[in-house]
């Protein structure tokens, strides 16, 4: 089974004992795993292969099973539209018209796939990279841009698309969406509540106290964690011993999981964990086992802390390039289709510059604003010794 959960599960033996004695011989078994120290690698929930060839699987297919050839084109549009409008902002940024940008490239697939399984009605809490999923929310790009250009916190009414604010403070996205799940459920309401973090979110106290209470309070929350092999330059085997679906056992409820650049698959199996939310069976663990192709954000330089071989390794398991082969090799989708959606990708990109380069400069002394309710002497001077610093910068000849 790929999916597991802890009810499920024979009790466990006691340490270094055989069954049924209380000597102190390990068996074969338990020397390895302790000496291990790490689970086999399970099997992903796969529908599509890297190659684009379409593979059953009895669990998920159901889910999957009415998809037409028009829906299948739609999440390869929503997939390349969505690169583009990354790759423009971090282009952007690069040119000094965004602080900061975190790119999802690599990461389309988990994105869109679970984006596109969301009911109208559901509630989503992203961390700062779900750039698919605002996507699939209807939240314009350039609304994204304005809080990493620093003119905005967020540029988007929350509750307008069912889709929360940016969340910077890694893995308290997770409680948010849990009380907000558990407030669904006192209401009774059949929606469900997803929340989006990463691995490295997956080691932070907030997110160990949700699957508590979502576990507990049975609330009908799918925590969707893109497991992209990387916390900034921590690799996944440092931050766990067992697959990070795994952790869900712990907490009574199941995990799975999922080939990350595998759209179909994304779509299949959080169509399956929202709808055990729904009919009240609780919380779900999702693990998409996915790549950040780029930097973590454009502060960082991958190149640091690993190869270009693992990189390489990851572009042959390309999530657009997957579903482009399965369409051309099953569906007969010809060369015209692709061409328009790259002139329709080139329009969004430069629609998305333009609205960037049209927005006001941010307000550098912003940060000292609202920092108390009635100001403060200490924050004064800080204000003062920053106007100076800037002031610093003026031509001799008093130019900007």
């Amino acid at each position: 089974m790929t999916v597991e959960s802890t009810a499920a599960r024979t009790p466990r033996r006691s340490a270094g004992t055989k069954a049924g004695t209380t000597g102190t011989k390990r068996t074969t078994s338990t020397k390895k795993a302790a000496g291990a120290g790490k689970s086999a690698e399970p099997a992903l929930v796969q529908l599509l292969t890297p190659e684009g060839k379409r593979v059953k699987n009895a669990e998920f297919d159901q889910y999957v099973a009415g998809i037409t050839a028009e829906e299948l084109r739609g999440l390869y549009r929503d997939m390349v539209l969505t690169r583009r409008f990354d790759a423009e902002a971090t282009s952007l940024q690069r040119q000094g018209e965004l602080g900061l940008w975190a790119s999802l490239l690599g990461q389309e697939a988990a994105q869109i796939g679970s984006g596109r399984a969301l009911r109208d009605d559901d509630y989503v809490f992203p961390t700062y990279r779900e750039h698919g999923v605002a996507w699939c929310r209807g939240v314009d790009p350039t609304n994204l841009l304005g809080m990493f250009r620093g003119v905005n916190n967020g540029g988007w009414d929350p509750n307008g698309n069912n889709f929360h604010l940016y969340t910077i403070v890694i893995g308290s996205q997770a409680l948010h969406a849990t009380g907000y799940a558990m407030g669904v459920a006192k209401d009774g309401a059949d929606s469900a509540v997803i929340a989006y973090f990463g691995d490295g979110a997956s080691s932070q106290g907030d997110v160990a106290e949700a699957f508590t209470f979502s576990a507990v309070y049975n609330a009908p929350v799918v925590f969707f964690c893109q497991n992209n092999q990387w916390a900034i330059s921590e690799p996944t085997e440092k931050q766990s011993r067992v697959p990070l679906y795994q952790r869900a056992q712990g907490y009574g409820f199941p995990g799975v999981r999922v080939d990350g650049n595998d759209v179909l698959a994304n779509l299949a199996v959080t169509k399956w964990a929202l709808e055990r939310a729904r009919a009240g069976e609780g919380p779900t663990l999702v693990e998409a086992f996915t790549y950040r192709m780029g930097a973590h954000t454009t502060s960082d330089d991958p190149t640091r802390y690993r190869g270009d071989e693992e990189r390489l390794a990851w572009e042959a398991k390309d999530p657009i390039l997957r579903l482009r082969r399965h369409l051309e090799s099953a569906h007969d989708v010809d060369e015209g289709f692709f061409a328009e959606l790259e002139a329709e990708s080139e329009a969004l990109g430069r629609r998305v510059r333009e609205a960037v380069r049209a927005m006001p400069d941010p307000d550098h002394f912003a940060i000292f604003e609202n920092v108390y309710a009635d100001g403060h002497a200490l924050v004064d001077e800080e204000r003062a010794q920053f106007a100076a610093y800037q002031a610093s910068f003026a031509d001799a000849d008093g130019g900007k």
